[in-house]
């Protein structure tokens, strides 16, 4: 039984021919037009069950109706069955004419309809034993430096991890497989390799837990479907796309550009994995910038493609699909190891079709362009081997060309190929929205991409930047492993921190660590207090916030020791009494030697243990106090180097938490009412007499102990505090003319950038810092551990030759001698 056209004429010519029938003026018998009448109605009723079916099937279509509750339209197919015979008259075919047409239709094999490539060449095979030799070299590199830091496995070390799409376990993984075709005759011999995989693919792509992307020029290998759904199941890959052939791009030189890949007997050309032409054989899984030709993922993955609008939709998916995998989701691309004795495991069994394909260069060379300004936005500051990159937000926020105009610079910089400006292009691919979750997207992405690349001491920006913003550099510079830091700077303040450019790069993380709080110690003096207050409120802060404390005098030795304790090893207290005025650029001063002498992991320093504001006209130890110039003093190495002094300075000074614990103990131990039963007694000090002050007990134990401050010299004694010798617990008013000279103590304040005083316009490394003893004599840092150790007056009796003592920091206790 079948059904067949009974009329055995062409279209065409059954219409010419009632035409003709017509035109001639032919008769027709009255039969006849009843019957064609007949056919008019039933096609016109026919044509209406059709628009009532047509109807039906748009209601069940539309988005009102949820199509998981699986609708009957078997209604419409017996319609359909009973309308039928009405358009095609059954035809009965009888036995004997059933075999005849069977007999003369013939099946078709797949070898009549496959075509097949045609692979008439040898691998290419590269005899540059020196090309060889640094492929080879690099490979091992990169391999060495992944393994170290994520590890790497073979093949079978993937395959035994934990998996939840093992071929043993309860689950079996639905894989729906794409295959990309353009020119080549592939198709049938990938449908027989996937037809054959140990694991069956699934065809539903919304119930498809993974995807595999195949481009034609990949016949892949029999297991390959089970090692990547075993792989792609494993808690360490199953946030990654993995494929079988992939590219390092070329790596970023000296001077910040990047080099062709195409550079011959280059290791900066970076590496096609696996690579033939130069026996480059993947044994391990190894991490590469971009896939080719290949793309296992799962499906979630799949929708991270279009997080972006693509530069192009005529070339680079590859490209595309990574960036955007590694930007938005933190997923890597990987080419997964094969066993070289089972071409089943290979993802490409016939590698000759994948190598030499140009596709993927010659969309290299096209997509270089957009993919440049994630890794080339650099420009130099003017200190010599630092590199600082600017970003800003782009589009209509903060073009390119509006911070090149900023910068005095010309436009055309946006447009080079090393590029200056990093521009985030916020919005431009995905579009503005008024939601804050797209623009936190965005600038995290981004700017975390920048960070991993660079791996930045610190991120730079203004305070008052757009809190969304802010909380995406936050966000960003959180997830870097390596410690980058989120400065967040007054915009009055920027043009006055250049010196960030001077300082290691191993210092600058630490710029948020530091918390310096100001404690202030008054009683009676009002107009003092607001003098200190005023100035305080004036002094740059960079966007730190400073804690006050107030401590009203009750005799200074206990007003001093209750004004501050430190609660960590990075809280520091300035001690400052109400008679002392500070400049505009003490809070500078203090952050800046900090970061240079004390958080720098370079730099060695335990002798340092408070930071001075002030500038000493005089040498205050001595009994005829005689004056003094460090200007003049130092001339002969610079006239305004910084300088350690053994002499700790009360008039306006930051003490270190450590020294400050011990202290705090050593006092506690050695405190007597008369000064004189004091048991050290430094010679020729003026100290020796001093009684109820607390500065003569620090004096004792920095003398004993080899400690020192870091003074600041600029012309005139300029400081960065003053002190205005006004009456008080030390100075009475009727004393003041006679026993103080106020020229002797009030010395001018710092109103300019005190950088450019600096030698070379920087702090000097500690090293090369001049010392003084507590009277003002040029000695080594252990020539004054020498002296107090020869004193041999301390809390524990040590050896008063060579050795000192040493204290717990975290309780300030004295806890053994220790040679020096």
């Amino acid at each position: 039984m079948g059904l067949v056209r009974n009329h055995p004429m062409r279209s065409g010519d059954y219409l010419e021919g009632m035409l003709s029938d017509y035109v001639g003026g032919k008769a027709r018998m009255k039969g006849q037009k009843s019957s064609s009448a007949r056919l008019v109605t039933v096609l016109t009723c026919l044509q209406f069950a059709f628009a009532l079916y047509a109807t039906f099937l748009l209601y069940y279509m539309s988005p009102a109706i949820d199509l998981r509750a699986k609708p009957d339209f078997t209604w419409a197919t017996r319609i359909a069955q009973q309308w039928k015979q009405f358009i095609v008259k059954p035809h009965v075919v009888s036995h004997n004419q059933l075999e005849a047409t069977s007999s003369a239709i013939q099946p078709i094999s797949p070898s009549e309809v496959c075509e097949h490539e045609k692979i008439d060449f040898t691998q290419k095979k590269s005899n540059d034993a020196q090309m060889i030799k640094l492929k080879t070299e690099l490979y091992n590199e990169v391999l060495g430096f992944q393994s170290k830091n994520a590890g790497t496995e073979t093949l079978a070390e993937l395959m035994a991890m934990k998996s939840k799409w093992d071929l043993r376990g309860p689950k079996r993984a639905k894989v729906t497989v794409i295959l990309n075709h353009f020119k080549r005759k592939t198709l049938c011999a990938q449908l027989d390799s996937l037809l054959q995989q140990t694991l069956p693919f699934h065809h539903v792509w919304t119930e498809a837990d993974l995807v595999y992307i195949l481009d034609d020029d990949m016949i892949p290998g029999k297991k390959m479907l089970q090692i990547l759904s075993h792989v792609a199941g494993t808690t360490k890959y199953e946030n990654a796309v993995l494929g079988s052939i992939g590219r390092i791009l070329p790596f970023r030189q000296k001077d910040f550009t990047f080099p062709s890949y195409r550079k011959f007997r280059s290791k900066e050309a970076g590496l096609y994995l696996p690579d033939p032409a130069y026996d480059i054989t993947v044994d391990k899984i190894v991490q590469v910038d971009f896939l080719s030709s290949s793309w296992f993922l799962s499906a979630e993955l799949v929708k991270t493609l279009f997080t972006e609008t693509p530069f192009t939709f005529a070339t680079g998916e590859d490209l595309h699909l990574s960036y955007q995998l590694q930007k938005y989701r933190n997923a890597g691309s990987f080419v997964l190891p094969v066993d070289p004795n089972d071409k089943e495991t290979w993802g490409d069994s016939e590698h000759r079709l994948a190598y030499v394909s140009e596709t993927t260069r010659n969309l290299q060379r096209h997509c270089s362009s957009s993919r440049r300004p994630m890794v080339e936005s650099s420009y130099d500051w003017s200190t010599v081997g630092k590199k600082a990159y600017i970003a800003v937000s782009g589009t209509n926020f903060c073009p390119c060309e509006d911070a090149a105009t900023a910068l005095k610079w010309p436009k055309l910089v946006c447009k080079e190929r090393r590029f200056k400006i990093f521009d985030l292009a916020v919005g431009a691919h995905s579009g503005i929205s008024k939601s804050e979750v797209p623009l936190i997207n965005a600038v995290y992405s981004s700017v975390k991409g920048l960070i991993k690349i660079h791996n930045p001491s610190v991120v730079i920006t203004v305070a008052d930047i757009d809190p969304n913003v802010k909380k995406a550099l936050k966000m960003a510079t959180e997830t870097n492993s390596n410690g980058t830091t989120l400065v967040l700077l007054q915009r009055a303040t920027i043009s006055k921190v250049l010196w960030m450019a001077d300082l290691r790069p191993t210092a600058l993380p630490y710029w948020n660590r530091m918390r310096i709080s100001v404690n202030i110690i008054t009683q009676n003096r009002v107009r003092s207090l607001t003098r200190l207050l005023k100035s305080l409120s004036n002094a740059y802060y960079v966007g730190d916030e400073i804690p006050i404390s107030f401590n009203v005098d009750r005799g200074l030795i206990r007003a001093v020791s209750e004004s501050w304790y430190p609660s960590s090893d990075d809280d520091y207290g300035l001690l400052l009494e109400d008679d002392i005025e500070v400049s505009p650029y003490y809070y500078l001063w203090i952050k800046y030697a900090l970061l240079a002498y004390h958080y720098d992991p370079q730099v060695s320093f335990p002798e340092l243990s408070s930071i001075s504001l002030y500038t000493p006209r005089i040498v205050e130890v001595v009994k005829e106090r005689p004056k003094w110039n460090p200007t003049e003093f130092f001339k002969h190495i610079h006239p305004n180097t910084p300088y350690l002094h053994q002499l700790p300075c009360s008039w306006g000074s930051v003490f270190f938490p450590k020294q400050w614990r011990e202290f705090y103990v050593y006092m506690n131990m050695r405190f007597t009412e008369d000064a004189k039963k004091n048991p050290v007694q430094i010679p020729k000090s003026r100290t020796n007499g001093w009684q109820a002050s607390w500065k003569k007990f620090l004096i004792d134990m920095m003398y004993l102990r080899g400690y020192v401050s870091l003074y600041p010299n600029f012309p005139k004694q300029a400081s960065f505090s003053t002190n205005h010798m006004e009456p008080g617990a030390h100075i009475s008013a009727k004393d003041n003319v006679v026993r103080h000279d106020k020229t002797d103590f009030e010395v001018p304040l710092l109103k300019e950038d005190f950088r450019t005083l600096l030698p070379s316009g920087k702090l000097p490394p500690a090293s090369k810092l001049p010392s003084l003893n507590l009277f003002n004599q040029p000695v080594s840092l252990k020539g004054l551990k020498a002296a107090g150790t020869k004193l041999g007056q301390d809390v524990l009796k040590c050896n008063n030759v060579s050795e000192i003592v040493v204290v717990d920091h975290g309780t300030g206790l004295p806890v053994r001698c220790a040679k020096f």
